[in-house]
């Protein structure tokens, strides 16, 4: 089922980038949840697109609605249906590329494999697939908030050559994050980053960048040996995304120029639990939670559908002059930072309630 996602906290996606609409349908969401549409409405405002110049300009409300699974205020534990209408599509912006693929595309992939695709849009391969996800996840992070007091933040920590200095993942907030939109915190750097897009924008190009996440308040024990580790599923997770082409989790890459005896990170008394004095680990060990942040980043690429004139074939090979059309983000990271958020929500939802039911 590859338009599924979980074990016992189990999403479907559904919907087309210019069909009548995008959602989710959640499937092991526990009873009793005060539920209602403000509750997932937050995290699809700060993914819709047309925020700032920064993003595409198509307008979309992306407002949710709540089909089943709720009453009077709270879930069934029955499956939820949710449901965004498009407003907003234009499909005839993708006539003239109907019969040429565009390069770095998925549209030439879908094709080969299904004998078919989407007219316009991308269909599924579009971002806007990603909007059943944050629906869906905007529900686990309700669960995990009231629950655990788990509290994840992203942010964006580049954006082509320009990086933001080290962001104190201890107390990085949502507020801070919002407070630009380039969505990173260090206002020198975004201040950077925002004239970038622009200038690429301006050059019908696109640029790609780095989101990093941190997941605060994770107990100690979330996580499946050998194959459903902590990390492998929120790996899975991320690069199931658009336009992901990286992941790495606490010192990553870096961490191979160190030696042990500075990786290492030692293990120290915290209150009434064992930590560590350093999180090189990004609070995983051996697949399993420590208890320290979770502390990831997720690379994108630079946006496939570009304004410049490209040389190209169509799907006969014949050669052609490629100049898109539509309407597109010249950089995807301020969106994305909700996604990573709800992504790794339903990842760590779906490992606690598997650690619960092993101690049931």
């Amino acid at each position: 089922m590859s338009s599924s996602f979980g074990t016992l906290f189990r999403i479907s996606t559904f919907g087309e980038s210019h069909g009548v609409g995008v959602g989710a349908v959640v499937d092991g969401c526990p009873a009793g949840l005060q539920l209602s549409e403000a509750d997932i409405q937050g995290q699809l405002d700060r993914r819709r697109p047309g925020q700032s110049d920064l993003t595409t300009p198509r307008e979309e409300a992306d407002q949710v609605s709540i089909l089943s699974g709720v009453e009077n205020g709270r879930t069934l534990g029955t499956p939820i249906g949710l449901l965004v209408h498009n407003k907003d599509q234009r499909p005839g912006d993708y006539g003239e590329m109907s019969q040429v693929p565009r390069p770095s595309h998925a549209e030439f992939t879908y094709q080969v494999k299904y004998g078919s695709r989407a007219s316009s849009g991308g269909g599924r391969s579009s971002a806007r697939e990603t909007i059943g996800r944050v629906a869906a996840g905007a529900i686990a992070e309700k669960i995990l908030r009231e629950r655990w007091g788990i509290e994840i933040v992203a942010w964006v920590s580049s954006v082509g050559a320009e990086h933001a200095p080290d962001i104190n993942p201890d107390t990085v907030s949502r507020t801070q994050v919002d407070a630009t939109l380039a969505r990173c915190p260090d206002k020198p750097s975004a201040t950077r980053m925002e004239a970038l897009v622009r200038e690429v924008l301006a050059a019908k190009d696109s640029i790609g960048g780095v989101v990093s996440c941190v997941c605060r308040n994770v107990p100690a024990g979330w996580g499946e040996p050998v194959f459903d580790k902590l990390e492998a599923m929120l790996a899975q997770a991320m690069l199931s995304l658009p336009a992901t082409k990286g992941f790495e989790i606490g010192s990553g890459f870096a961490g191979t120029q160190l030696r042990g005896s500075e990786h290492n990170d030692a293990f120290v008394q915290k209150g009434d639990r064992l930590g560590t004095v350093t999180n090189h680990a990004g609070g995983v060990l051996g697949g399993i939670s420590s208890g320290e942040p979770v502390l990831f980043r997720v690379a994108f690429k630079p946006v496939a559908t570009i304004g410049q004139a490209q040389q190209t074939t169509d799907f006969s090979g014949n050669p052609v002059t490629l100049e898109a059309k539509g309407r597109h983000d010249p950089c995807v990271v301020p969106r994305a930072v909700p996604i990573v958020e709800t992504m790794a929500a339903l990842v760590l939802l779906d490992l606690a309630m598997r650690q619960e039911a092993r101690h049931t």
